[in-house]
């Protein structure tokens, strides 16, 4: 049987792996912008840096994923635990609330990361790498690399923004 304690014990466990994975997602994508990138434009790297771009891609795609798709089951259900009633989330008076509207706009930029994700890590990101290696600094090779930069530019921008907006649905307000 499923109590209170129980259930609101579930809930904190779901808000934590909610937030470790909100963590590693996001902190992956600060680190690579701030300390992998710059370190492979070093003199003694660059000679490595496509195979070791290519290899750090390949392996935190995988990680990615794998937190968002934590991010998705648990936000469901830290939504659901933060309902008023269990039916409150199938109601659009719910979703006409202020706490409802927040999450709504959260989703939607959610939505938004995962389709902009998708086209990076399974088109954009491996044909420029591929360029990379065959035509290293041709004009096709460098319009694909900075495609799949500002795409990752843009997906880190609507990371953070979404975090802010967790923090204020925690918070209570905007």
């Amino acid at each position: 049987m499923i109590t209170v304690d129980s259930l609101r014990a579930l809930y904190l466990a779901s808000v934590t792996l909610h937030i470790l994975a909100a963590a590693l997602w996001a902190g992956g994508m600060l680190f690579l912008v701030f300390v992998i990138v710059p370190l492979l434009r070093t003199p003694e790297l660059r000679d490595r840096a496509v195979a070791l771009v290519t290899a750090l891609g390949e392996r935190f795609r995988t990680v990615g994923w794998a937190c968002l798709l934590v991010l998705i089951v648990t936000g469901f259900f830290n939504a659901a635990y933060r309902a008023p009633s269990p039916g409150a989330l199938a109601e659009a008076a719910w979703w006409a609330t202020p706490f409802g509207r927040l999450l709504a706009t959260k989703l939607s930029l959610v939505g938004v990361i995962l389709v902009l994700s998708a086209i990076h890590d399974f088109a954009i990101g491996p044909r420029a790498s591929a360029l990379l290696a065959a035509e290293p600094g041709s004009p096709r090779t460098l319009r694909w690399q900075h495609a799949a930069r500002w795409m990752g530019r843009i997906n880190l921008v609507l990371a953070i923004t979404v975090i802010a907006m967790a923090v204020a649905l925690a918070r209570g307000g905007w």
